[in-house]
């Protein structure tokens, strides 16, 4: 069987990658990184270190490395024979990676293969339909027509921490014990993939809201918090109890919308709360504020893991998110200089002050009471820091 996987960093080789391979798929990874297809294509195999008390290591093999940006026909071509396609590339890359998929896709119709599955593992919400939508717009009107019949797009949710972090062998990577995978079977096609790792439900919509609305929310919360106090890694931000408490505040106020919206019980979700804190604290991830904490732009969007529960909070709940609030409002103050997209969030505020850049940025008005909620936090945090 053969895998065709869109992105070569650290989360495609230690979770997406890795999975495919124990699957027994030929994986051929797709990236515009020099060095790490080279390295792909010379070695053939890297290991993947669990970060845990047995510090075990997985030797991964049966795979390639093309890059897209040197030999494109390559990336056509396997697309055209592949089992699956899935991409971890960041979601900004997606529409991206969209037109050689849809090359790849366009001439893969005009052979017999059996149908195949796309599925973008990506930190968002519909990022397969995303990039379906972004394919659908390069294709002729034909290909349009045909290709749901013979390409699934089904979404996806994913959780398995990685680090940043350096090796010797350019190739190796840390990641924490645990992962997730989940997949709507209801939105794929043809023979069900068989991948041990991989969950297939009916409807996405509840691990997927759960998972954004805990762990993502959960880690972008204590990053900027972390950031805010001066803490450097996620570990040593929880570690201080008034910062632990300010985050299972956030985490009650977004479980309280979790449990409201879908079949969870409390006692269900404190205890996936529980467990998700303990992944946080693992000794054994040394996990970076600034990598967590990175592109406050994105996560303050109007749908991502900041405001959208604080938003839904209201609404369902019918009281003021003080902990989201506050979460949201030091991600506002979010400076670090190293992070493209907070030197911009800080030129925006700077030249437009806090309402307006919680406007553009998170589309809330004057008049939304979360807006008043947050704008008075930003003023008690400035007055802390």
């Amino acid at each position: 069987m053969k895998a065709v996987h869109f992105g070569a960093g650290n989360i495609g080789r230690g979770f997406i990658g890795l999975l495919l391979s124990q699957a027994d798929y030929h994986v051929s990874f797709v990236d515009v990184n020099d060095q790490v297809i080279d390295a792909i294509n010379d070695k053939q195999q890297y290991n993947v270190l669990l970060a845990d008390e047995s510090g075990e290591e997985i030797n991964v093999t049966n795979m390639s490395g093309i890059n897209s940006m040197k030999d494109p026909e390559a990336v056509i071509d396997a697309i055209v024979e592949a089992d699956i396609i899935t991409t971890a590339v960041g979601a900004s890359i997606l529409p991206i990676i969209a037109d050689l998929l849809a090359k790849g896709l366009t001439k893969r119709l005009e052979t017999a293969n059996a149908p195949v599955n796309v599925i973008a593992c990506e930190n968002m919400i519909g990022g397969s339909t995303l990039l379906k939508d972004e394919v659908m717009k390069k294709v002729t009107p034909e290909v349009a027509n045909q290709l749901p019949t013979r390409v699934g797009f089904p979404n996806a949710a994913v959780d398995r921490i990685v680090p940043n972090q350096s090796h010797e062998d350019i190739l190796t990577v840390s990641v924490e014990p645990y992962s997730e995978w989940v997949v709507d079977q209801s939105m794929m096609i043809g023979d069900l993939p068989d991948i041990k790792g991989m969950t297939l439900v009916p409807s996405l919509d509840p691990f997927i809201e759960r998972k954004l609305f805990t762990v993502n929310t959960g880690h972008a919360v204590t990053a900027y918090f972390g950031y805010h106090y001066g803490y450097e890694t996620i570990k040593d931000t929880l570690e201080d109890k008034d910062v632990l408490a300010l985050v299972k505040g956030a985490l009650k106020e977004s479980g309280q919308v979790i449990t409201s919206k879908f079949d969870f019980t409390e006692a269900e979700h404190a205890n996936y709360i529980d467990k998700i804190l303990g992944r946080f604290l693992n000794p054994y991830l040394s996990d970076e504020v600034t990598r967590v904490a990175r592109g406050p732009l994105r996560k303050l969007g109007e749908n991502d893991r900041l405001v959208r529960p604080a938003r839904l909070y209201y609404e369902l709940v019918n009281e003021e998110p003080t902990h989201l609030a506050k979460a949201i409002a030091a991600a506002l103050l979010y400076d670090f200089k190293e992070d493209d997209e907070a030197v911009k969030l800080q030129t925006m505020v700077e030249a437009e002050g806090y309402e307006k850049t919680l406007e553009t940025v998170s589309n809330l008005t004057a008049s939304d009471a979360l807006t008043t909620s947050v704008l008075a936090q930003v003023e008690a945090l400035k007055k802390q820091k």
